[in-house]
């Protein structure tokens, strides 16, 4: 794709790598629009980013209907969506709370359903969009205590094939990108903390893998990418 004509609707787009791939879309001539749970973040960023931003929970069906239609309203139309609202929640899976691993599944799987689903209605009708999905090396393979953000992450990649094979007719791409460990807020976010050096992935270095998949012309497409950090150190 140029990136001249792409309008781009970035889900948990305020913050991290979402937030990163807005703003690298926008500076390389793209449209964007971003969406996230949070008034006070969405609205910090659309301004920082000159964009636009939606407030709204994917994992609601009412508010990603509403998302995707703003997001379209607000473009002018709409034919990239990154899939990248997600949290987790880490236990044991002897201290498992159900609450806490439905509600990871809510957002993860649920949420990145409802807005390729929605997505999808509109890139089918023009004949033409790409879905990316933000995944995860654990989505490739599991580890202790991570039941909830892994079972997520596999089935997300077990759903992006679904939704390529059903949608290529339609000329539209489904793609997968998965980060390992990125210097982010989500490891605040659940609970635990990282260590930041020069040795480790960053926002950007996602985001940069993302343009490059998005640049590929249409008629191509790269289905799934993995990054890892060369060398990360402790």
């Amino acid at each position: 794709m140029r990136f001249h004509t792409i309008k781009a609707l970035v889900t948990g787009g305020a913050t991290g790598i979402g937030r990163e791939i807005a703003r690298r879309l926008i500076a390389e001539g793209a449209e964007a629009a971003i969406c996230g749970r949070r008034r006070d973040r969405v609205e910090e960023a659309a301004s920082a980013l000159g964009c636009l931003g939606f407030v709204g929970d994917v994992g609601n069906e009412a508010d990603a209907q509403r998302l995707v239609a703003s997001a379209i309203a607000g473009l002018g139309g709409l034919n990239v969506l990154v899939n990248n609202a997600a949290f987790g929640r880490f236990a044991e899976l002897s201290t498992q709370d159900c609450a806490d691993f439905e509600a990871v599944l809510k957002t993860n799987v649920t949420g990145a359903m409802l807005m390729a689903r929605e997505a999808s209605r509109h890139f089918t009708a023009q004949r033409t969009g790409t879905i990316m999905n933000i995944g995860s090396t654990s989505g490739l393979r599991g580890g202790a205590g991570a039941s909830a953000y892994v079972a997520s992450k596999f089935a997300l990649r077990g759903m992006t094939e679904c939704w390529r094979a059903e949608l290529r007719k339609h000329n539209v791409r489904v793609m997968l990108l998965n980060p390992s460990e990125v210097i982010t807020g989500f490891a605040a976010a659940a609970g635990y903390t990282q260590t930041d050096n020069p040795t480790k992935l960053h926002a950007e270095d996602i985001a940069h893998a993302a343009l490059a998949m998005l640049s590929m012309d249409d008629v191509g497409f790269t289905t799934e990418m993995t990054v890892w950090a060369t060398n990360p150190q402790d």
